[in-house]
């Protein structure tokens, strides 16, 4: 897959893109990221790329220009068109299941909104998917951006290491994940279950699917609807 994130500051990904799974993801060949700095795309000799809103208001707004020359040049050598998204408050709350759509897109373009936002022609006139990470607002979409990348990335052929392990997860299949635990099987009084001693496959894949199900109801019954 190949993602290109425009942004005013792509240093904040360079750690997150060279460490752990992401970075086997890069080095493997199964994750192509490039950053792009809106900033290169400025006219103007100060390199500006942020103007005071019409009408006023507090704070600065990003400007067309910059934006609009900087996703056409990352277009530019394309032969298909990617999937453009627009990272936002404003936008729809990001699920597993939006993660899903995205991962199996061959190339994604991420836009990283910065200050008071985009000015609103960035909005209408790109047609991107706006997508929010949830109901709070941070300094600006980098943040946003390094969760969606992680979150598609893993979803990839073989970045995990096996189909299984994404499908054990928290709402790949509707309910939170089941409790997990690992060695010692007593600890300062706080034991294993039982029966995932047991070696009974079918009495564990039962006891997890209904482990799963009690702490979804507990602590997010709004993923259950009508199954509860």
């Amino acid at each position: 897959m190949r993602i290109d994130v425009l942004t005013l500051f792509p240093e904040v990904f360079e750690p997150f893109l060279s460490a752990s799974i992401i970075g086997r993801a890069v080095e493997g060949g199964s994750l192509s990221v490039r950053c792009v700095n809106f900033r290169d795309f400025a006219k103007d000799t100060h390199k500006s790329v942020d103007d005071r809103p019409f009408g006023g208001g507090p704070g600065m707004v990003l400007m067309c220009g910059p934006v609009f020359d900087a996703l056409e040049s990352v277009e530019s050598d394309a032969e298909t068109e990617p999937v453009r998204v627009i990272l936002t408050p404003q936008g729809e709350l990001l699920t597993q299941k939006i993660l899903t759509e995205l991962a199996s897109k061959p190339w994604l373009v991420i836009l990283c909104g910065h200050y008071e936002g985009f000015d609103e022609r960035i909005r209408t006139g790109i047609e991107a998917r706006e997508v929010s990470i949830g109901d709070y607002v941070l300094s600006g979409g980098e943040p946003a951006a390094i969760v969606l990348i992680d979150g598609v990335a893993r979803l990839l052929p073989g970045v995990l290491g096996g189909e299984e392990s994404v499908e054990e997860e928290s709402f790949s299949r509707g309910y939170l994940e089941y409790p997990q635990y690992t060695r010692p099987r007593d600890f300062r009084g706080m034991t294993v279950p039982e029966v995932l001693l047991s070696g009974d496959h079918g009495r564990i894949r039962a006891w997890r699917t209904e482990q799963a199900k009690k702490r979804t109801l507990e602590r997010r019954p709004d993923l259950l609807g009508d199954d509860r």
